[in-house]
């Protein structure tokens, strides 16, 4: 019997944010202090991932034919329930519909000050689901742990405790500036060291009371074609 396929758990914009893993701004190192910026980050870098780039669990990643590798983005994503303007910290958790997996998928690149449109937002990069685990399942998403198994090899381990600015920081410094929509995805960031994948390699990624999130890379023909490698 053919498992029906799982559908893509979100509707709205994915906001992703950058260096908001204390171990991922320390990998910077000195380039922190080098021209554009001259210092550290003293507000979340963000970035959109969009409708293009959303696919579900199990669905195939495409690897352009010109690319070797690509990168995983191991990501918890925060689903805002109702419009969130200007939301005070100690007020965040009641703009939270629940959490899901995401993976922000991106073509290598070194750059954190250039937006990295052909990176990050080419079709079929980011996978998310397999659901939405509610906020009444009583969650604390600033303590969960991270892992990516690449071909069920244990590839990268985190957990959401090292970030820098957690869930209610986070969405308290978004929603200054900019409000977010029911449906709308708020990634909290990616860990240092992502793995590297190619063509044919099995992604999961396991969050702690979340589920898993299992895609496989195909080549971009091929996932035009519908196969899995």
């Amino acid at each position: 019997m053919n498992q029906l396929p799982w559908d893509v758990p979100i509707s709205g914009t994915i906001c992703g944010t950058l260096l908001n893993y204390k171990g991922a701004l320390e990998a910077m190192g000195d380039k922190l202090n080098q021209a554009p910026y001259q210092s550290p980050p003293k507000a979340p870098i963000l970035y959109i991932k969009p409708v293009n780039t959303m696919i579900s669990c199990d669905t195939p990643i495409p690897i352009p034919s010109d690319i070797q590798e690509l990168e995983v983005g191991a990501a918890l994503g925060i689903v805002i329930s109702r419009p969130a303007t200007k939301v005070k910290e100690n007020q965040a958790f009641n703009y939270i519909a629940g959490y899901t997996i995401v993976n922000d998928i991106s073509i290598p690149h070194k750059s954190v000050y250039r937006p990295a449109i052909s990176e990050k937002a080419r079709d079929g990069f980011c996978p998310i689901g397999p659901w939405i685990v509610e906020k009444s399942a009583h969650i604390n998403p600033d303590n969960l742990t991270i892992k990516v198994f690449v071909n069920e090899v244990l590839r990268q381990e985190n957990t959401t405790a090292n970030l820098i600015r957690p869930v209610s920081k986070l969405l308290q410094d978004i929603t200054e500036f900019m409000t977010l929509n029911p449906g709308d995805t708020v990634l909290v960031g990616i860990p240092e060291n992502p793995p590297k994948v190619k063509a044919g390699d099995r992604i999961r990624i396991e969050i702690e009371q979340i589920g898993n999130l299992e895609n496989t890379v195909v080549h971009e023909k091929n996932a035009a074609l519908g196969v899995s490698i």
